[in-house]
């Protein structure tokens, strides 16, 4: 039976290793320690930790602990083995994990995160005031959501067509301002858009994607406000799921 401080010192110079070089691998785990250290373990003087010697096989690829520190483990299969019977084991192995059929079934953590959809629709088409409105939170995949989502709205209408379609849910990232030829949501004096911006030198605008609509041009004493930018957007189908 090997001591730890021997496993250590026969696996670094495997790696051709110095302490140092172990020292720095090990600084790269988050683990400061100075090669004296290790050398105190190599003759015995000190152990390492538990999670510190699990960092320490890794780097030095010691793969089973069992038979690096006690010899041959008898409940292992492959210890009777030669080199060449080992490998061959592994390709079969590999062709086993490369058929697919002899993989365990792994549970998938999906990464869900609440959300608030506004239920009164923002109109594509006549508006309906959005502020203070009823929301719904629901928990989505997070991978439904474009990165930087505040918030989602349900789309009315089919003046955003073909991008966007009635029954649809936008989504967006809450801020004051947008830049022009970007879509947002806006609330034109108590009713709430989706549409795309036009500020230049002909006034602003708020403009369609559908071109059977005119677009609304902002006047001087008219009200605008905006609510954010619009991000992305999914069928309301796929959106399911209250948070607990």
């Amino acid at each position: 039976m090997y001591s730890i401080g021997e496993i250590i010192s026969l696996y670094r110079k495997k790696k051709g290793l110095l302490q140092q070089d172990l020292a720095d691998e090990l600084a790269k785990e988050g683990i400061t320690i100075s090669y004296k250290a290790i050398s105190n373990w190599e003759r015995n003087l000190a152990e390492p930790s538990v999670t510190i010697f699990y960092k320490v096989c890794r780097i030095l690829g010691i793969t089973n602990m069992y038979e690096a520190y006690f010899g041959v483990n008898p409940a292992d299969p492959f210890s009777s083995l030669t080199d060449e019977g080992r490998e061959k084991a592994m390709d079969y192995i590999n062709l086993l994990h490369a058929s697919g059929m002899y993989e365990k079934k792994m549970a998938k953590i999906i990464p869900f995160r609440s959300i608030d959809i506004f239920e009164n629709a923002v109109s594509a088409g006549t508006g309906n005031f959005l502020v203070d409105g009823p929301k719904k939170t629901i928990c989505i995949d997070e991978s439904l959501l474009p990165e930087d989502t505040t918030f989602g709205v349900r789309i009315s209408g089919d003046s955003m067509e073909p991008e966007f379609h009635d029954g649809q849910i936008a989504w967006v990232l809450q801020q004051e301002s947008v830049d022009t030829g970007e879509i947002g949501i806006f609330s034109l004096n108590g009713e709430a858009y989706i549409k795309k911006l036009q500020n230049d030198n002909d006034g602003i605008f708020l403009i369609s994607l559908n071109k059977k609509y005119a677009p609304i041009k902002v006047s001087e004493n008219d009200r605008l406000d905006i609510f954010g930018k619009v991000l992305g957007k999914s069928d309301a189908s796929a959106i399911t799921g209250h948070c607990r």
